[in-house]
Parts: structure tokens; sequence; C-alpha cells
């Protein structure tokens, strides 16, 4: 069976900043702000969160299916996905637009900056959900507006369950389409910060969005996750990396884990085990889609 994966295909540029944000910046002065970073590191790399979370998929041996949209400039990218054995028939490519490209900056605390331009994921809702008899399950990952509003109702309507993981998109929404995408949604994932800011718009507690879902992911970097379900919390030990390189698309590896394992069937708390696993084997390499999986962690 193979996994949907509605998200934005996207190229990092992604420069290390040797200082740190906090003592470049003068919180008395946050109304005049005009601040220069050196940044002797630069690279780029492929990235977007339906790339990663495929990439991911694919070192666990998944089949991953992206519904995006590349730019004039994403044969490169495509050709990419196909190498990894992705099935990209349903990656559109806009004539008229750029690629998606975001601009990280990472300081030596691992805080990041990042500029997003969205190019062709603007046009990512013309881009429909396939009806597939093989698609057993998906996720809404961050994409244009109007393709995360659309693909959710959309996959809803076809009996196909989904994760929500409205990622750096949950600021677009306001308190009751965000109600809306839960209601409509099978697992909700979210970082710490996302969760409180899901809260604060839905009005909703988290333990009354696991309620409404099979399962809700609340991520906490290094300390792990909390995963809720059947109206419990319990909270998943991270994982410690060998080395701290990079949290560029970490939380998509995690992403691709609970995936899998939803396709395979596992409980909740083993999904995240194996999504921390996966997180600490991200964050010791560069790029998103740069990792190798050790052969025990699947």
């Amino acid at each position: 069976m193979s996994i949907l994966i509605c998200g934005s295909l996207a190229f990092d540029t992604i420069m290390t900043f040797e200082g740190r944000f906090a003592e470049q910046i003068l919180p008395s002065q946050l109304h005049i702000l005009n601040v220069s970073f050196l940044v002797p590191g630069l690279r780029r790399e492929y990235g977007g969160c339906a790339g990663n979370i495929a990439y991911g998929l694919r070192q666990l041996g998944a089949q991953a299916v992206p519904l995006a949209t590349l730019g004039s400039d994403g044969q490169e990218y495509l050709a990419r996905l196909q190498s990894l054995g992705v099935d990209t028939r349903h990656v559109s490519t806009s004539a008229d637009s750029y690629t998606a490209q975001a601009m990280i900056m990472t300081d030596r605390d691992n805080n990041q900056i990042t500029a997003f331009h969205p190019g062709a994921m603007s046009q990512a809702h013309e881009n429909p959900v396939p009806q597939r008899e093989d698609i057993a399950l998906a996720i809404i990952a961050p994409d244009g507006r109007e393709a995360m509003l659309s693909h959710a109702r959309q996959l809803h309507a076809a009996g196909v369950p989904f994760v929500f993981d409205p990622g750096q998109g949950l600021p677009m929404f306001n308190g009751e389409e965000l109600t809306q995408f839960i209601e409509l949604a099978s697992w909700v994932a979210v970082n710490d910060y996302e969760a409180r800011m899901l809260s604060d718009r839905t009005g909703l507690t988290l333990q009354a969005v696991a309620a409404k879902v099979r399962g809700l992911i609340v991520t906490l970097g290094e300390q792990g996750c909390e995963v809720w379900s059947d109206g419990q919390k319990t909270v998943v030990p991270g994982v410690s990396a060998t080395e701290v390189l990079d949290p560029t698309g970490c939380g998509d590896a995690f992403r691709a884990a609970l995936l899998h394992g939803l396709e395979q069937g596992w409980s909740l708390q083993r999904c995240a085990e194996l999504g921390n696993r996966m997180g600490a084997t991200k964050i010791a390499s560069r790029g998103g889609q740069n990792y190798t999986l050790p052969a025990a962690n699947n």
C-alpha cells in the first residue's frame, strides 16, 4: 500500500551563523530592527515537507506518493525523487513559477530564522487528491493554504485516514478552520509551540483535541514527545543524537516514521519511538535528505 504526502517541495538554502541570534538582536530596539549576519557556511539542499517525508519513507522501505507542485526550475528535483524510487505521478509542474524556496539561517544554538517564497506551492490546490485504491493513509503537511483546506476535505470524502500536520502553516488558519481540520483528520501532529497556538486559536485543550481524533502527537525536541491516545497521555523519551549538526527536516523525519508505523498498524507509542530515533539520526547530518537510517531502526 502507498502513503500520500500532501505538502511542499522546495529548495533549501541553508546558512550557518557562527554566533547567537540573541546576542545580535536588542529587544528594546525591535521597532527599528536592522541587523546583518555573516554566514560563512552556505549550501543548497532538496527540501520541503513532502520531499523530506518521502525521503524518510523510502529509508523505511515504504511507498511514498507526494502530491505537490514544482516550478519551472524543478526538473532536477523531480529526477532526484524518481532516483529514490518515489512515485512522482502526482507531482505537477507550474511553468510560470519558481519552485518554492526556503532561506534558512541557523545559529550556534540551532535556533533558526527562515524566509520562505511559496512559488509554485501557491498553486498546489489545482492538483487534486488522486483516486487510487492503493492509498491507505495520507498526511496534510504544510503547503499552500487552499491546498491544505481542499485536500483535507477530499481525503475525508474519499475515506482516506490522514494526519493533520500544520507545521509552519498553522498561522494561516483561524480557529474555525483549524477545528474543521481536526474534525476531518484521524491524527494530529504538532510541536509544543504549535500545540499552544492550536489550543489558543481553537479554544480546545490538548485533551479536547485528542478526544476528537484517534491520536495526538506533540513533539518536544530532544525531550521526546507526548502521545495522546484513548484519553491517556504518554511521554515517549527522546533519543540522544551522536552529533547535533542541523535540525532542518527533523520534524519531517519524525513524520515519516509516524506514517510508516501507522500504515503497519503499530501503536502510536511505537510509532513515536521510531520517530524519535529517526529524528536523532537526521540531526546528525546536514540537510533534510542526506541521512541514512541504520538497519536496526526499521
